[in-house]
């Protein structure tokens, strides 16, 4: 997918702040296409239709995504 915006997660900010191990944590994307975000996040086991996933990303992401959007 083209174009995503980041507005939560990414990089992390410190040494202290990277609970991932690896320098880039969970993040959320805006995309071009209307209503809909693009989620990085850890793999989980869990069946899913071909082409799609299932992550999980820390539940601050997801509240620093709305508050991206302007929904809180």
């Amino acid at each position: 997918m083209d174009e995503l915006r980041m507005i939560a997660g990414g990089p992390c900010r410190s040494g202290g702040d990277d609970k991932c191990g690896n320098g880039d944590c969970p993040t959320v994307y805006a995309t071009p296409e209307p209503d809909m975000l693009a989620i990085q996040g850890y793999d989980v086991a869990h069946p899913t239709p071909e082409g799609e996933s299932v992550v999980l990303i820390p539940e601050n992401i997801l509240k620093e995504a709305a508050r991206a959007r302007g929904w809180l």
